[in-house]
């Protein structure tokens, strides 16, 4: 089985993926943060959430076929190693965001009942 890239792509592919998705997940967790909490920007918010997982899923999906059609490690491990990260840390991050701007919106409606009495 040829390799999918050699040694120095693989390092490539590693570093700038790996700053790529910690950038990403620190944006995105800053924004969220600031946001969630006054119920701002719900839908793209959330796509962009789903988005990131079902990246995440994809790649590491492209790792599982990495390792099962006997890549070396150079190509199966960022995948494995990126995918994960997206796949599990944002998956499980899902319910928490989802959460956070339902309970804005509870707030929002509550403040509207007092508002109207």
């Amino acid at each position: 089985m040829t390799p999918w890239w050699d040694q120095q792509t693989a390092i490539l592919i590693g570093a700038i993926g790996g700053s790529a998705i910690g950038v990403m997940g620190g944006v995105y967790g800053t924004l969220v943060s600031m946001l969630a909490p006054k119920g701002i920007g719900r839908r793209p918010m959330l796509a962009i959430h789903l988005a990131l997982v079902g990246f995440g899923v994809a790649v590491l999906i492209a790792g599982i076929v990495a390792v099962s059609t006997g890549q070396p490690y150079l190509v199966y491990y960022p995948l494995l190693l990126g995918g994960g990260i997206l796949s599990f840390v944002m998956g499980g991050l899902f319910p928490v965001v989802r959460t956070r701007y339902r309970q804005a919106e509870a707030r929002k409606l509550e403040a509207e009942q007092f508002r109207r009495e």
